[in-house]
């Protein structure tokens, strides 16, 4: 698989939620992180995805927001 996106993070299909156009597929990327994405049912059939299958989430934006915690005690909030 070549692609021009470089965030690509490799895991093992835990959940495959499917509704009636759209599914959720949750990847399991270890160390206690999971990561989900809404595609397509035929999507899901094309690639035959399964739980306990190898597949990758592969990231692909023009923006990044980079968080950090709050600390908010008593009602004195100190994140602004």
């Amino acid at each position: 698989m070549k692609l021009s996106a470089r965030n690509q993070l490799k895991g093992k299909i835990v959940k495959v939620e499917e509704g009636l156009i759209t599914a959720k597929v949750t990847l399991d990327l270890g160390n206690g992180n999971f990561i989900s994405s809404i595609i397509s049912k035929d999507s899901i059939a094309d690639l035959d995805l399964k739980v306990g299958d190898s597949a990758f989430a592969i990231i692909k934006s023009t923006e990044v927001i980079i968080g950090t915690p709050c600390e908010c005690n008593d009602g004195h909030c100190k994140c602004k």
